[in-house]
């Protein structure tokens, strides 16, 4: 066993750590590639959610708006009734609910 380690960075050092930095790597995206297979083949459940059609779903958020740094509005879906909450900081506060759902398709943003 020597004293000190090197002062300098060698060839053989630089290669090793390269070496693995990519073992490493690859490892990473074979882990996710299995993962993502697993998924599909409905080995794994792909979300927190219960398997099945998703159609059926009794809730979700339709819309999020950013008012400012603090402040979001969000609409919120639940069994085909929407409701639009004030999302703060410190307090958060129903707007509107027993709002119907618009037949209208949202504008789809242009570049």
């Amino acid at each position: 066993m020597t004293g000190s380690p090197p002062d300098t960075l060698t060839l053989e050092t630089l290669v090793r750590f390269s070496v693995a930095l990519a073992a490493v790597l690859a490892l990473i995206l074979a882990g996710g590639w299995l993962l993502r297979r697993l998924i599909e083949k409905g080995i794994l459940p792909g979300s927190l959610l219960p398997p099945g059609d998703r159609r059926s779903q009794r809730l979700g958020v339709i819309e999020i708006r950013q008012l400012d740094v603090r402040r979001r509005l969000v609409l919120v879906r639940r069994d085909n009734v929407e409701h639009l909450l004030l999302l703060g900081a410190t307090h958060d506060l129903v707007i509107e609910q027993g709002i119907a759902p618009s037949t209208v398709p949202p504008p789809e943003a242009t570049p």
